[in-house]
């Protein structure tokens, strides 16, 4: 159990199959909770819930969906397998110098590649974290301290609201689609003419793209009530492409939201939070900067 991480790597169907072929599961005890899986439904599913979390590490695979605490690294056995999350950003070189003296095999859920040389976890969760950043969207818009009492999407008579995704890729997708779906007006950035070629296919329709001119971005940033910022980098720290300056000018009540973070973001005015504390204003303009949107939605992610 984390702090603001509610997901859990193993249901309890998966625990079955497990314990079906043989294998011990021991699960800390109110692991599931934040995931509306009890203790109960692992124990009949076969697991063994144990409280203290020592024992979970004497098992020679060890699944926890944050980051290993730097208590928890000294648990470590040797040649123990370990699978997490990471959150670059708020790791530090210490940190995996601690790991590594373990000599322990560490992989991290992001970075597993399936047969295509796709990552399916990435792919899952991205897809979750596009559909939600949306639904965030329009919980703060209508927020009366940190939005503007706006309903996102369309209404007959008014105009509507006016949805800027930097990124083209699976989260930029799934947010257009829901945004689309909302009724918004929705504008797709990324220097890639292929996905965005890909994304007009893939929503068989029509939508305003552009790649990531800064004049053009500006003008419509002046305009927009909700920024996503959506773009995976590779290897290393995303590029910053909105500048405090474009932050600015921007409407006050509008409202970025940066899927980025977790990958140093792609906004200068951003910086991390967390679920607890998960937006705050800069230059009139709400920022949600939370690394792992899809915990918002534990069942689901689970």
């Amino acid at each position: 159990k984390t702090d603001n991480e509610q997901r859990v790597p193993l249901t309890p169907d998966a625990v079955s199959l497990l314990v079906a072929h043989e294998h011990s599961v021991y699960i800390e005890a109110g692991a599931g909770i934040g995931s509306h899986y009890d203790d109960h439904k692992y124990s009949e599913a076969g697991a063994h819930i144990v409280s203290d979390i020592r024992e979970v590490f004497q098992a020679d695979i060890i699944l926890k969906m944050a980051a290993l605490t730097p208590e928890e690294i000294e648990m470590v056995r040797m040649r123990q397998t370990i699978f997490t999350s990471l959150q670059l950003p708020g790791l530090c070189e210490e940190y995996f110098r601690r790991l590594a003296s373990k000599k322990a095999t560490a992989l991290s859920f992001q970075l597993i590649k399936d047969r295509t040389k796709a990552f399916p976890i990435i792919r899952a969760m991205s897809e979750i974290a596009g559909n939600t950043c949306v639904l965030i969207a329009s919980e703060y818009l209508s927020h009366p301290q940190y939005g503007r009492g706006v309903m996102l999407g369309g209404f007959s008579g008014i105009s509507p609201t006016e949805v800027v995704i930097l990124g083209a890729g699976t989260v930029g997708e799934f947010a257009t689609r829901a945004a689309i779906g909302m009724g918004a007006l929705v504008k797709v950035f990324d220097n890639s003419i292929y996905k965005l070629r890909r994304l007009q296919n893939n929503l068989n329709t029509r939508i305003y793209t552009s790649i990531m001119q800064p004049k053009t971005l500006s003008e419509v940033l002046r305009t927009a009530d909700v920024v996503i910022g959506a773009i995976h980098s590779k290897e290393g720290r995303t590029p910053c492409f909105i500048t405090q300056d474009m932050v600015r000018q921007m409407k006050p009540g509008s409202l970025i939201i940066d899927v980025s973070i977790d990958q140093g973001g792609c906004f200068e005015t951003s910086h991390v939070t967390d679920h607890n504390n998960p937006v705050y204003i800069k230059h009139g303009v709400t920022h949600y900067c939370v690394p792992n949107i899809a915990s918002r939605v534990p069942h689901t992610a689970t």
